[in-house]
């Protein structure tokens, strides 16, 4: 009986170790291989969004297949080099500006502090000379590059996976050999698919709606870099929870930094807190409804992990990761307590209606 527990304590361990070598093995090929899958997470982004509106046009407008994918892929091309075009040539802008107002930042920021002493002012130049903003803005140019060979990589991949997609279903088919199960797997996706599409779409419309808010805010104020700040609007209101919050002091920074005037400062920070709040907590909200379902700390969590992992483009995926996983969580028995603590109420929706739970083969 002795040697039994034994054999039993010596395979738990076994096994737990053998799962630990798995997830740092995870870890490090995520790490190393991270702008390949970041590429080829946001590929599949673009393919899901682009699918329904292939069928569309494939079915109502009597248009061949192949046709509408390569329209599809088309727009693609030239929706991501426009759009990596403009932001490199905004950070260009943003670098440019910031080393010209570098000495009307300092003046403006010693007026500003003159009213708490000479101790605090000090302290505030000495804290400001340690950030290395030189360096800081030499790797944002480097990011902003990538940007084009990032794209590159993106439309390929979207390419091929167009080619393969009318192959999909036989393959998933053929890979469960099992064709009610192939059914439910195919739901799934259907359902992941679904759900982030709408997802990526309010948050788009309420990100755009917010980025022009802000431009207007900046227009009528006379300040400039109101199209960089618009742009980096769009882009952090994307992550969830703390991306308006970034995008928010950002932007009261950079008002402070063109005009030096704490009372301009002020009314623009009030302004575009207005507009973050409105949008943020009160429209966004009201568009989406329940279509995600998702805990608010699963998604802290999530942009956490993603975040260390893929840095910034990582937060920008944690919510659609975070959505697969409690939908293919949700299917899996033993796996069903993850989408429990995933979801928001506990009860987490399959989105398959009333297919069972996926199972092993006998």
């Amino acid at each position: 009986m002795e040697h039994a527990n034994e054999t039993i304590l010596r395979d738990r361990l076994q096994t737990g170790f053998l799962g630990l070598i798995a997830f740092a093995l995870l870890m490090f090929m995520l790490a190393q291989a991270s702008f390949i899958l970041i590429c080829l997470a946001i590929a599949i982004i673009l393919f899901s969004l682009t699918s329904d509106a292939i069928q569309a046009i494939s079915s109502r407008l009597k248009v061949p297949n192949w046709l509408a994918s390569t329209l599809a892929l088309i727009a693609i091309t030239l929706a991501l080099i426009w759009l990596s075009t403009t932001i490199m040539s905004q950070v260009n802008v943003v670098i440019g500006r910031a080393i010209s107002y570098t000495e009307s930042v300092q003046t403006a920021l010693s007026t500003l502090t003159e009213r708490f002493g000479p101790e605090t002012q000090t302290r505030l130049v000495t804290a400001l000379t340690s950030i290395n903003l030189t360096g800081w803005l030499r790797s944002l140019a480097g990011q902003a590059s990538s940007l084009l060979s990032g794209s590159m990589l993106v439309i390929l991949f979207v390419g091929f996976m167009f080619a393969e997609r009318a192959w999909f279903p036989a393959k998933v088919e053929r890979l469960s050999r099992d064709p009610a199960q192939a059914a439910q797997v195919r739901q799934i996706i259907t359902s992941i698919m679904r759900r982030v599409n709408r997802y990526l779409v309010v948050k788009a419309f309420v990100s755009a709606l917010t980025a022009v808010l802000v431009w207007l805010i900046f227009i009528l104020c006379g300040l400039e870099l109101a199209v960089a700040v618009a742009i980096l609007t769009f882009v952090l209101n994307f992550i969830p929870n703390v991306g308006s919050v970034i995008a928010w002091f950002i932007t009261v920074a950079l008002a402070f930094a063109l005009s030096g005037d704490t009372t301009l400062t002020l009314i623009v920070g009030v302004a575009c807190l207005v507009a973050h709040f409105a949008l943020g907590n009160v429209l966004d909200p009201m568009l989406t409804g329940q279509t995600l379902q998702l805990s608010s700390f699963g998604i802290i969590l999530s942009l956490a992990f993603w975040g260390a992992i893929w840095g910034i483009a990582g937060m920008f995926l944690a919510v659609p990761i975070m959505v697969a996983v409690m939908i293919v969580c949700a299917h899996i028995p033993w796996l069903r307590p993850v989408a429990v603590l995933l979801s928001r109420e506990g009860l987490p929706d399959t989105g398959t209606g009333d297919l069972a739970p996926l199972r092993r083969r006998a």
